[in-house]
């Protein structure tokens, strides 16, 4: 079976993701075609990048990822084809895959030449339906592309080490479903520069929601759990007299997460809503 996933930030509310599965049935007939997400922040490149990175180790190697973000072709923004950890990925060349091939290099990218071959009012996504269902009925890169070694970088929003090694600062690159505040800071990271160290997160609570909060977040993180529960640390104490307190862990993609316990967006308020922090505000650990 071959799988073809589908990350756009289309929304689900108009008819443009059921089309878009449509013409891979009409393409392929026999394709799998699974939504990882299409609530993407509209053209939001470091969105996208997180959300394809935390889910498509999950699938079966050969799987086909296409990314429909910020994909109008241009000639500052060409259209992509990777080969990558046995993975298919396309999209445009906006930064988005520059976040997994930071460890790995790629086994090869290509630079899709086929828009000429294309019906006059073909869109991008339908650029990217066809080489999605020729790689995932075992065509080759090359058919569809030149080869190419470069693409575009996320410059922003990197995180920054400091001179002396003591100071990691990172920015904030996703809110999700539960208002937890997802960082650029990754377990590699962390652990190559705390080298075992104590360390302190401090979280600057805007005035607004410093009545809304207990004492106890607006006290440094000083530690790193394993999972959410693992904020109880007294015994004797019900796990629901932590609700609401804050934690830090690294989550299922790697990467540093401030978190409440059992929050809830819609009634209590989260993470990113009572700590006043946002997407691309600054997380900072200071080693000690």
């Amino acid at each position: 079976m071959s799988i073809i996933t589908l990350t756009t930030d289309y929304g689900l509310k108009d008819h443009f993701v059921a089309a878009l599965k449509g013409k891979i049935y009409t393409e392929y007939p026999t394709a799998a075609v699974i939504d990882i997400s299409h609530d993407i922040d509209p053209f939001n490149t470091v969105e996208a990048s997180y959300i394809i990175n935390a889910a498509y180790a999950n699938f079966p190697k050969g799987s086909v990822h296409i990314i429909g973000v910020d994909a109008e072709w241009s000639k500052e923004n060409q259209h992509l084809a990777m080969l990558w950890n046995e993975h298919f990925f396309i999209c445009a060349d906006n930064g988005i895959l520059s976040m997994l091939i930071q460890k790995i290099v790629p086994e090869k990218i290509v630079s899709i030449n086929i828009h000429d071959r294309m019906p006059s009012d073909a869109s991008d996504l339908d650029v990217f339906i066809r080489v999605g269902c020729h790689l995932a009925k075992g065509g080759l890169l090359n058919v569809v592309g030149k080869e190419i070694t470069q693409i575009k970088q996320v410059t922003e929003l990197q995180p920054v080490v400091s001179a002396d090694k003591k100071t990691i600062k990172g920015y904030v690159i996703y809110i999700d479903h539960f208002g937890n505040i997802v960082t650029n800071i990754s377990k590699t990271l962390f652990h190559e520069i705390g080298k075992g160290r104590a360390f302190e997160i401090p979280l600057f609570q805007s005035i607004a929601n410093q009545r809304t909060t207990n004492r106890r977040n607006s006290l440094p993180i000083k530690s790193i759990e394993n999972k959410y529960s693992d904020i109880a640390k007294n015994d004797t104490y019900d796990l629901k007299n932590y609700e609401g307190s804050k934690l830090a862990l690294f989550n299922e993609a790697g990467f540093l997460e401030i978190a409440l316990f059992r929050s809830n967006p819609t009634t209590v308020g989260s993470a990113s809503s009572l700590l006043g922090i946002n997407y691309q505000d600054a997380i900072v650990v200071n080693f000690i």
